[in-house]
């Protein structure tokens, strides 16, 4: 199906059993109730998905799986964070076959590439598909910047259309849309920078706490877009001290909690993370609860 990168793309968390095996009926009930709360698309086995600790056909599942449940509905994006070049073309031809929709292509992981090692890696991987691809770029997390030079080299490869913005940066994304117009499409992928990133021109959000709280991410949005600042204003301001939990290392455990808080998810992560415990999941759980304790009326969203 095609793909716009317009709007609320929810970066979805892998849901598990105890055991740590996949727990597919969990993740489908969660990007059911996100896809009837009015998301653009489905991006699987994300970072907030817990790439790093999938196989290649763990990942496959979560792509049928999310078809399945999409049914034409919205996209399906998978994720492609590999370590070899060889893998990540082996990856992309893999999922096409699985059919994913489009791709959130990742630097090269591990090694921290320089602009001429990143520019190669992308190209080479987004020349190997006719899939539309998601760059996404977060120095933060992964060391590498995709630079706005290495976005130039890139330019000519009509199948790289956006860019999942997460340097942390409001002033970068100016730079590129002054550098490129709108060459490529900006979402944001900083969850409380995210009202500011589609006031500067950002024209999605890929999200993270949408995973518990769908209808108020989407309602953001869709207000920001319809230029009722203000009303998307006030929600933003009761939803930040959630969306401060997704800027933190530990952002996997806090949306799983507050996934558990509305009914939609579990606390099971795949070791080496553990569960929260202790003070650290208690000031967490408060901050989920004065939230529901105060969660906003929202307006009639789906039909602006």
């Amino acid at each position: 199906m095609k793909v716009k990168f317009e709007g609320v793309y929810p970066a979805v968390t892998t849901k598990f059993h105890e055991d740590e095996s996949l727990d597919l009926p969990n993740f489908e009930k969660n990007l059911a109730a996100q896809i009837s709360d009015g998301v653009d698309g489905l991006v699987v086995a994300g970072s907030l998905g817990e790439n790093s600790t999938l196989t290649t056909e763990e990942k496959l599942q979560l792509i049928r799986s999310a078809r399945s449940v999409s049914d034409g509905r919205v996209p399906v994006i998978v994720c492609v964070a590999e370590r070899r070049t060889r893998d990540a073309l082996a990856f992309v031809e893999a999922s096409a076959k699985a059919g994913a929709d489009g791709l959130m292509l990742l630097p090269p992981m591990r090694y921290t590439a320089d602009e001429r090692e990143t520019a190669q890696f992308l190209r080479t991987v987004a020349g190997s598909t006719d899939l539309p691809i998601m760059l996404y770029n977060n120095p933060l997390a992964y060391n590498i910047m995709i630079t706005l030079n290495i976005l130039d080299e890139l330019s000519d490869l009509p199948n790289i259309q956006a860019i999942k913005e997460s340097c942390g940066e409001i002033r970068y994304m100016t730079d590129i849309i002054n550098r490129f117009g709108n060459r490529y499409k900006i979402l944001s992928g900083v969850d409380d920078l995210a009202l500011e990133s589609l006031l500067m021109g950002a024209v999605g959000w890929v999200a993270g706490l949408v995973c518990a709280f769908p209808a108020e991410t989407v309602a953001i949005y869709r207000l920001a877009k319809a230029g009722r600042i203000e009303e998307a204003r006030k929600i933003y301001r009761w939803f930040i001290p959630l969306l401060h939990l997704d800027v933190s290392t530990k952002l996997v455990q806090n949306i799983k909690l507050a996934e558990v808080a509305t009914g939609l998810g579990t606390e099971y992560v795949r070791a080496p993370r553990l569960p929260l415990e202790g003070e650290e999941r208690e000031n967490v759980w408060q901050t989920i609860q004065n939230a529901l304790k105060t969660r906003p009326e929202l307006p009639d969203y789906l039909n602006l």
